[in-house]
């Protein structure tokens, strides 16, 4: 059984910023590489999906 990731974000960078993006509801800022053979990358800490733009309309 697979759980969907609770947000997931078109992006166009390859390292992006997530805080949880609820102020001082959310978490410590934290960096993550997008890996180029995937394509996207999931939070450690909130779960936020982030897909790279050139992977956005792939069906996986």
């Amino acid at each position: 059984m697979t759980i969907e990731a609770p947000e997931t974000e078109v992006v166009s960078q390859w390292r992006v910023a997530c805080d949880g993006g609820e102020g001082a509801l959310g978490h410590p800022r934290v960096w993550l590489t997008i890996p180029h053979e995937t394509g996207e990358v999931e939070c450690g800490y909130c779960d936020k999906k982030f897909v790279h733009d050139s992977f956005a309309n792939k069906a996986g």
